[in-house]
């Protein structure tokens, strides 16, 4: 693309449960091929929902400038908590929780469970895990056997508690979104996906055939979705 217009917003990508800011690797990639150089990923704890958005909005106050907050899985409960700051200009969901308020994702995940849903389990320390050796089938499923082998081994478990967090007032319900929809979601059921994208009226919405992690599978059209919102 051309050069980038002066008041491009700044991207910060809001990781989800099992994985970190590197699950942004291939987003990251291409957005800054298309000319958005000011980019910023968040590495939350994973602690519960308070600590994550405090730590998201302590790297949005960083930032000189319009800030426009893209979250995938839990990271969509993240941006829909700490999506309240001024400076803040957009939200892009990406396979993502969009809780309102009083939700949590946990309490989305029962109304309509995933289909992956037995394939996570708590620790003894109150962690949640993906099962490994249902990594793949569960999370990446559009994936090779080796990216997500590498997830698998490398996933950052959240707190279990965190799950059940709930969102206080929804940042989406005054800022404007956008929504990427996976359509082969085997960790938040597809319907559940399409039920939190309409409520909030998007200015777009995009259904992609991808598991999960299409932020790794589909990048190109990811990056589409968070162009259109850029450019808003």
């Amino acid at each position: 693309m051309a050069d980038t217009p002066a008041r491009t917003p700044a991207i910060v990508l809001v990781h989800g449960f099992w994985g970190g800011a590197a699950h942004w690797a291939k987003v990251i990639g291409e957005l800054h091929r298309r000319g958005y150089t000011d980019l910023h990923a968040v590495e939350n704890p994973l602690t519960s929902l308070a600590d994550d958005a405090e730590r998201t909005r302590k790297m949005v106050r960083q930032i000189d400038g319009p800030v426009l907050l893209v979250g995938h899985s839990y990271g969509g409960a993240v941006i829909t908590e700490a999506g309240d700051l001024p400076n803040v200009t957009g939200l892009v969901y990406v396979a993502a929780f969009a809780p309102d308020a009083g939700e949590s994702p946990g309490g989305i995940t029962q109304e309509k469970p995933p289909a992956a849903v037995e394939n996570i389990a708590p620790d003894s320390d109150g962690y949640l895990w993906v099962r490994q050796d249902k990594f793949h089938e569960s999370f990446a499923q559009d994936l090779t056997p080796e990216e997500a082998l590498v997830m698998a081994v490398t996933q950052k478990a959240p707190l279990a508690s965190t799950f059940g967090d709930a969102v206080t007032a929804p940042a989406w319900r005054a800022k404007p979104s956008w929504y990427q929809v996976s359509t082969a979601d085997r960790m938040i059921r597809p319907d559940n996906e399409r039920r939190m994208a309409a409520r909030m009226n998007p200015r777009k919405t995009v259904e992609l055939d991808a598991s999960h992690a299409s932020l790794a599978s589909l990048p190109g059209p990811v990056c589409d979705l968070i162009e259109a919102a850029a450019s808003a």
